[in-house]
């Protein structure tokens, strides 16, 4: 969303936002600028302080210290009702005696929106949702997806332009879960809102954001798209928790563009390191769909090779995963598309894996 002059505009700002429950801190000075219509996750473990964070913007945790602006306005010691946002969580918080309709135009009845343009609302927000023909059914005569559905509905039918979402998706089983996952891209891509969306589903952030918020401890250990935090962590923590990694003890031995890196017992690499210095320490993360089992033969310009042995592999629907060991005895995951010819090899005894040269990612904290 842009203002006159072309220029994007700021729908969520914290200045040093911080949280303390008694001598424990939740959430350390936290600095952070929401763009209008952007899909923002605050991903992390439990206790990582996404919660706190969201809260905080919510109205439902006042800050410790720190300012917390919404669409240009200090909304610090604002009240909840009165912030113009709407709210999805885990639980439905569906009222059970209520019909559909009666659940999604609750708000506006309290608002005291006129009949006629309640009737509207509600009808507009159940296609939006794909539930035109369920308004007089009861919360239990819906399935999950549904109830969250309407969840999601009951938060849209007044029109917020900031919505957040505390791990909606959490009740629900995998294949649904993924339905939805699409199915709130869509009312986010269709509606233009901007949306604030908590997860621990490492996953579940990178199919859904415009940005991931990684946090750790109540503060943000790295800020980016969902392409930067998977191939460009800053950190072994950032590493670890998005997607699957192979961490392995390494040192730059050669300065230069690549380095030469020492994995000890395992043998040497080349890896791009900017601002390296000799003998720093560190670990070389290697993602598995970056690796490829060749033999001496294959051997090609800009890779890196090392030798392995082969062990197992294992075919999960659309890829499979060949389990190798290093000279080391670190077990490493080669993953590869699931083709008739690849699940028709046979991988034996001595082989080696190769990745090329800038898919090596090394971190020294």
């Amino acid at each position: 969303m842009t203002d006159s002059m072309g220029t994007v505009q700021e729908m969520v700002r914290l200045d040093a936002v911080t949280k303390r429950y008694g001598s424990f801190t939740a959430l350390h000075e936290t600095e952070l600028s929401i763009r209008a219509g952007e899909f923002l996750t605050l991903l992390g473990p439990s206790g990582s302080g996404k919660t706190t964070l969201l809260n905080a913007v919510a109205g439902m945790a006042t800050p410790t210290s720190g300012r917390i602006w919404i669409d240009g306005r200090d909304v610090t010691a604002t009240p909840p009702e009165k912030r113009g946002l709407g709210m999805v969580f885990q639980s439905y918080a569906l009222m059970p005696h209520m019909t559909v309709f009666d659940n999604i135009a609750y708000p506006l009845k309290v608002r005291k929106i006129s009949k006629q343009e309640i009737r509207k609302r509600v009808s507009d927000v159940l296609e939006l949702v794909r539930l035109p023909d369920l308004a007089h059914r009861k919360p239990k005569e819906l399935s999950g997806g549904q109830q969250q559905r309407v969840s999601i509905a009951r938060c849209l039918v007044y029109n917020p332009r900031l919505v957040l979402m505390d791990e909606p998706l959490g009740a629900l089983d995998k294949k649904l879960r993924e339905q939805m996952q699409l199915e709130i891209k869509r009312l986010h891509n269709e509606l233009k809102i901007t949306m604030i969306y908590v997860t621990h589903d490492q996953e579940e952030a990178l199919n859904m954001s415009d940005r991931i918020m990684l946090m750790n401890g109540g503060k943000a250990e790295q800020i980016g798209s969902p392409h930067d935090l998977y191939f460009r962590p800053v950190s072994q923590f950032a590493a670890d928790f998005i997607g699957q990694s192979t961490m392995l003890d390494a040192k730059i031995l050669e300065v230069g563009d690549p380095c030469i890196v020492d994995l000890g017992a395992s043998g040497q690499c080349k890896v791009k390191v900017p601002g390296a210095n000799k003998d720093q320490g560190g670990k070389l993360v290697l993602r598995p769909e970056t690796l490829r089992l060749i033999t001496n033969d294959q051997i090609a310009d800009g890779f890196n090779a090392l030798s392995v042995r082969y062990k197992d592999s294992l075919v999960t629907g659309s890829t499979i995963k060949h389990i190798v060991e290093l000279e080391n005895g670190t077990e490493l995951i080669v993953q590869e598309l699931t083709t008739p010819e690849e699940t028709a090899k046979r991988h034996e005894g001595r082989l080696l894996v190769a990745w090329p040269v800038e898919a090596g990612i090394f971190l020294d904290r």
